[in-house]
């Protein structure tokens, strides 16, 4: 954490604008485009980058990749994923 007298400043514009200053958002790793929560806290306000996604429970996506196949055991699918992995590590 800074000290401080190291503490940045920034303005608040007419449109409510506020510009993160470039050591802030180069070690947030915030490019331009960054979507940020808002969130309003007792010792002032949380920037936190916004989920890429919105949240959703286990009965929201299960089943939502269709497959008209036979059910695949635990074996075939352990097998699969061993398979996956030796091509991968084939391919680095």
């Amino acid at each position: 954490m800074a000290a401080p007298a190291d503490k940045l400043t920034t303005i608040v514009s007419t449109k409510g604008q506020v510009i993160l200053p470039k050591a802030i958002r180069q070690r947030r790793q915030w490019p331009a485009g960054t979507r940020l929560t808002v969130e309003e806290t007792p010792d002032g306000v949380l920037l936190r980058p916004a989920p890429l996604f919105a949240s959703t429970r286990p009965d929201q996506v299960y089943a939502s990749l269709r497959f008209d196949g036979p059910p695949k055991s635990l074996d075939d699918m352990a097998a699969a994923v061993a398979a996956e992995a030796r091509r991968r590590h084939a391919r680095d």
